[in-house]
Order: C-alpha cells, then structure tokens, then sequence
C-alpha cells in the first residue's frame, strides 16, 4: 500500500539520507529509529507531505502521493507537536480536527474518546489549562475517532505515563491487526501479538544496531 522509492531529504547544507526505499503492506508497523538529527522527523513529514523531498517518490496504492486525495484522506498525522489550540476546550479541539480529517462524528463518540485517553472531567476545559502529558493524551485521541488506515506518529510516546503508553502501544496493535499501516518513531521498543514489525534505522545508529534494515540511509 506504501512504497517509497530512493528518497532523499536534505536539511540545509547536511544530506540526511539518500536511496531510501522500502514498500510496506497492510498490518505492518514500520517502527523508524536513529539519534537526534538523523532525520526521523524529517522522513515522516516528507510522507505526510510537510517538507519536500530532495528526491524520490512517495505511492499510495499505486499513485503518487503528491496528486492522490486519496492518501491525503487516508493518513493521520500526529507530530511532536501536539496541534491543538489553547483557548479551546479537548472536545473542541477533537472535533475540529475530525472534521479537518474529513471524518466528523458525534459529540458522544468524542466525549468517549477522551474518556478512554484519561480526560474525563478535563473536557471542557481550555487546553491550556492542562498538563503536557494530558494535551499530548488530547492529541492522541484523534486515534481512537480516526478511521484513516496509515498512522504516521512523531514520538507518540513523548510526556505519557505508563497508563497512557501502554493504551497507545494497544491502539497501535489494534490497527495493525486490522490491516492498518503505521509508521512510528520512537526511543522504546515496540511488540505486537500478531502483525509484522519492520525496522528502519537512519544515521549512525544503523551501524550499531541489530535487526531488519530498510532501505540504505547515509552513512
């Protein structure tokens, strides 16, 4: 369903990675890992269309990415910030950002959502009024609302207690048993019952580190 095809990013003068292929079928977890600045963010945000490649190509389902509605429609994208406005309450926040996803819901699906990520009494509050572990919780229950079948997921873990790790680390694992796609980075390690995990490492890191490589990052 996703292939990518010798990308390459550059971040001002530094080349991050170049020849970076790999192609990824439904229920897999492509988990992508490497040191600070070696250019994780950078790759999902080419994915998700947010920075443009140096070079290379970006499929969906067999069409190029940058001329697809369809990829547009079918990915979620959570970053390292958790993009959600301070003056509106969860609820508020949640329900745009649906809508935005061209999937909106009701209000009771919402209120579950948060409820399910540990906001419950917190709905109706500004956001700015919350901790940062409970806005990244508010961020992450577009996941639950969400019916895009590729995750793309920014340090997903960042500012969540143990709780809350281990509800995202079953949402994960549920979307991937349903056939789903999910593209992570992440410093922890990630285990699923059932589906396939898959290992990108970027930068040096790829040197060090034991497990399927995908692709061939600059070294």
């Amino acid at each position: 369903m996703l292939q990518v095809v010798d990308l390459a990013c550059r971040r001002g003068d530094r080349r991050l990675f170049s020849h970076l292929s790999f192609a990824l079928e439904p229920g897999t977890l492509l988990h992508v890992r490497g040191r600070n600045g070696s250019g994780k963010t950078t790759l999902l945000r080419a994915l998700c269309g947010l920075f443009m490649p140096e070079a290379g190509a970006i499929h969906w389902q067999g069409e190029d990415s940058r001329a697809s509605e369809r990829y547009r429609a079918d990915l979620l994208y959570c970053g390292h910030l958790n993009g959600i406005k301070g003056d509106l309450t969860g609820l508020e926040n949640l329900r745009i950002a649906a809508t935005l996803d061209g999937n909106p819901v009701e209000d009771e699906r919402l209120w579950s959502a948060l409820a399910q990520m540990g906001l419950a009494g917190c709905e109706d509050l500004p956001t700015r009024a919350l901790s940062q572990g409970q806005k990244r919780r508010g961020a992450l229950a577009r996941l639950l609302v969400s019916r895009a079948p590729l995750w793309l997921l920014d340090e997903p873990f960042s500012a969540l207690d143990t709780d809350a790790v281990d509800l995202l680390r079953r949402l994960i694992a549920e979307r991937i048993t349903d056939g789903g796609l999910v593209v992570l980075t992440s410093h922890q390690e990630i285990a699923l019952a059932s589906g396939r995990v898959r290992h990108l490492y970027l930068g040096d890191y790829a040197r060090e580190s034991a497990g399927e490589t995908v692709g061939e990052p600059d070294r």
